[in-house]
């Protein structure tokens, strides 16, 4: 990781606020991104990161718990019922972050399951950093389901809405 300093006004060097070159690595990380860049008028901070071959990321499913025997046969009816999602047809989160359905609290959502989208139509905002990220629909179609909730943190790849 790298940091650039440039001269304050007084001509001494800056002072680097330490939490926010921590946070912009953290974001780094979360974002698999390999260089990231702030600017707040005189001061720049810059972290970056050689690129470097990655291990996929390691997922960890829960421990599946034995149903009672009377149980199974339920449980296999309620999975038979729920909704599948369609991973190829889920629009997923770019990044780390909490998800709004809303430009702002007690407006109207963006999109509603059954609304019809074109490209590019904004289907949620992702807040990273106090950044508010617009998540666009990358095809036209129909919004199927949406699989989050107003004010949700989300993951990285997480599927947030189906455009079919």
């Amino acid at each position: 990781m790298t940091e650039q300093s440039q001269s304050g006004a007084q001509g001494g060097p800056m002072q680097v606020d330490v939490n926010l070159v921590r946070q912009l690595a953290e974001l780094l990380d979360a974002t698999h991104l390999t260089e990231i860049e702030v600017e707040e008028g005189d001061r720049k901070i810059r972290v970056a990161r050689k690129a470097a071959a990655v291990a996929a990321p390691v997922q960890y499913a829960p421990q599946p718990m034995a149903p009672a025997p009377a149980a199974a046969p339920v449980a296999a009816e309620a999975g038979a019922m729920a909704p599948t999602v369609s991973a190829a047809n889920a629009v997923k989160s770019p990044m780390v972050g909490t998800a709004y359905l809303s430009a702002e609290p007690g407006a109207k959502p963006f999109v509603a399951v059954g609304q019809t989208v074109a490209a590019g139509d904004t289907l949620l905002i992702v807040e990273a950093m106090k950044v508010m990220n617009p998540i666009t629909a990358p095809t036209a179609g129909t919004v199927r389901q949406v699989l989050i909730e107003n004010g949700q943190p989300v993951e990285f790849d997480q599927p947030l809405v189906v455009v079919e």
